[in-house]
This record gives structure tokens, sequence and C-alpha cells, in this order.
């Protein structure tokens, strides 16, 4: 695996004088909570002391270009403002000469929000005067959106190729920290995948399956390899179709792929492991020197189904040995609930970005930021 970051600018490395124009900042504040837009404030704060003015663009859910009233940003930059205590002016249009006019006669280091951007149906689509638009609010383009750059819309790679474009202080800790899971990782390294889409985790299986001492797996992914090793199931999540099928049955055979023995139950559906699983995977899990873990074990939304998850959670915190990385906006916000965040090395603000970052695919969000043609972003096999 190698990482070239060589032909990215980031903001951390660029000239002060070089960013005084106005920019546009891609940001991601999808979560339920506050915490991802926590994790990006160093970036917004460094940029409204040095650009004319700071335009962030964002978004939530996935309201396919209909505007949803409960999906609007409009609170979220009340919570901004809260939490830069600074004005953060928020525009609940799209009418781009308005705002640019808006834009244009603001003081020094002001700070503007536009609504859901996936309000717009173009920016799925790759709209061209969309792009063109957007562009034209700024003199160059940041993205600080690690959680969405495996999305190929007009936000995340259309608007870089028209401006200079840079990586956020973010997403820069996003690329220089997770190759340490996937490139070069101390051993043993222990992977812990769970939750939904299985599809997922097989490739982050197959990119560390070299390096990995063992794959630790719970949720839909756990269900789909018992069920191909012969356990009935019943009405369990699997996440199984025949696209994935093949490369499953690969994973069903890997002895160093882990599945749960025992397991709590709920209309005969395997709803979390169970206590002896739990105990085998703290095993594991306090003789690694490297973690990685994505997705619950259980269905953490209800009490009863979330032990499991809390176990593992509570075992890799007492590992204080291990370079521990979470990602994942259910096991971040587990984390957070059980006030255990803190004792990981790494939170990682991606999810999917992740899980295809660590498989070694390439991001398009990333792809578009570089300034070369010969160089690769990701952990490639």
């Amino acid at each position: 695996m190698r990482l070239y970051i060589s032909m990215i600018h980031f903001l951390s490395k660029t000239r002060k004088k070089e960013l005084g124009g106005i920019a546009l900042l891609r940001l991601d504040f999808n979560t339920e909570d506050e915490w991802r837009m926590e994790a990006l404030l160093p970036t917004i704060r460094f940029l409204s002391r040095v650009a004319r003015a700071v335009v962030i663009v964002s978004h939530r859910g996935r309201p396919d270009g209909a505007v949803v009233p409960e999906l609007s940003l409009k609170s979220d930059a009340l919570q901004l403002k809260n939490l830069l205590r600074k004005k953060v002016s928020f525009i609940p249009h799209f009418r781009f000469s308005e705002i640019k006019k808006t834009i244009c006669a603001s003081p020094h280091g002001a700070i503007f929000l536009l609504e859901n951007i996936r309000f717009l149906k173009e920016e799925m689509t790759m709209g061209e005067e969309l792009v063109r638009n957007l562009a034209s609010l700024a003199d160059y383009y940041v993205n600080d959106a690690f959680a969405v750059s495996h999305r190929d819309e007009a936000s995340m790679t259309g608007v870089p190729r028209l401006l200079p474009r840079y990586a956020g202080l973010e997403l820069e800790r996003e690329l220089l920290v997770l190759p340490r899971v996937c490139a070069n990782p101390k051993k043993p390294l222990v992977v812990i995948l769970g939750g939904g889409k299985t599809k997922d985790k097989l490739g982050v299986i197959r990119s560390l399956q070299h390096k990995a001492s063992v794959f630790l797996l719970g949720g839909a992914a756990a269900n789909a390899i018992l069920h191909l090793r012969g356990v009935d199931v019943k009405k369990s999540r699997r996440d199984e179709n025949g696209s994935n099928l093949f490369a499953m049955q690969r994973v069903a055979g890997m002895k160093k792929v882990v599945v749960p023995h025992d397991w709590r139950t709920d209309n005969d559906a395997i709803l979390d492991i169970g206590p002896e699983t739990a105990a085998e995977f703290g095993k594991h899990i306090a003789s690694a020197r490297t973690i990685l873990w994505s997705g619950p074990m259980g269905l953490i939304e209800r009490k009863s189904f979330c032990k499991g998850t809390l176990a593992v959670a509570r075992a890799i915190a007492a590992n204080r040995r291990a370079f521990s990385v979470a990602g994942g906006g259910e096991t971040v916000m587990f984390l957070k609930k059980y006030k255990l965040d803190k004792k990981f090395r790494f939170i990682s603000t991606g999810g999917g970005a992740m899980l295809e970052f660590l498989a070694g695919k390439r991001l398009p969000g990333i792809e578009t930021l570089k300034t070369g043609k010969d160089t690769k972003m990701g952990c490639e096999v």
C-alpha cells in the first residue's frame, strides 16, 4: 500500500497571503448532534482570520433535490454561531447573484452558511450551472468534508476543478492518521466491523487481510458469515446479495475472521453479540497494538441490545498501549453517549468514506484536490 499526498495543497502549509480572498468551504454537518461540526471548527476559525469571507456549503440527509424543511441548515447556522461565538449569516435561498452581492458587501472575516445544498437536484447530478454558480462565489475552494469525499457531487468534485483547491485541517488529519492503520500498523492489528452495509466491510477485509491479526465481526456482516458457515440465523439481517456473495464466501473461509458464537435475539433475529463472544473479543482487543473499529455489534437503538457494543468500547478504552481508531456516525455517537470517545487515539469524521479509504479505493473528493496526474490517494494494494 502506498500513500501519495505531495500533490495536495494543505491549508496548514499554505502562506496566509495566498488565502486572503473568499473561501468556499465544503463541510459536512450530517450528524444527530454537533460532534462533526466541532471537529471542523479549527478550519472555520483559521479561514475566518485569513480570508476575506468564508462561504460554507453543507448538507443534511438525502432530500433528493426537494426542499424538506426539517432538513434545513438554519438551525446549524445558529449552532455554529454558538460554538464559534461569532456571527454566522444563514442564506436561505440559492439566488447566486444576490448571494455574491451580499458576500462582497460583508466585513472582513464574515462567515456565511448556504442552505442545504442537496435541496438542489443538480448537486447529485453534477449540474454544470450549479458548479459554475458555486465557483463564482469564491476565489478558492477548501474541502474539509472527509465524510462525503467518496461522493462524486457538484460541490465535492465539480467546483474544485474550477478553483485553486486545498485540504482543510481535519481532512489533513484524516489523510495523515488513517494510513497508520492500512499502510504500516503496529501489530497485532485488530479490526472490528459491525453495523449494516456488509459490502463496505468486505473491501476492508480484502485490503487488510495480510496485515490484520484478526477480524472481529458483529451485525449484518457477522450474520452473513454465520449463514455461509452453516448456522441458521433465521430472520437476522444479512445484507446478502449475488453481487458480493463470492467475496463473502471467501471471507467465510478465512480463519482470522471471528464471528459470534452466542448472541441476544428478538423475534428470531440476532440483535447483539452475547457475553461469551464479548469476552472473546475482549481478549483479542487487549493484546492489540493497533485497533480499527467501525459499526456497532448490535441494535444499539434499543438498550437491551447495546451490551455487546459497550463491552467492545470499554475493552478498547482499557487498552492504553494500542493506537485506536473509530469511525462511523453510529459508532461515534455511541462512544460520546458513554463518554468513551476521548479514550480513542483518533476519531474519524468519516463512516463510508473511511471504509472506502481503508479498502484502497480512490475517493473522488480527494482525487480532485490533487494538482498532478500521477499521484494516488488512499490505501492501495
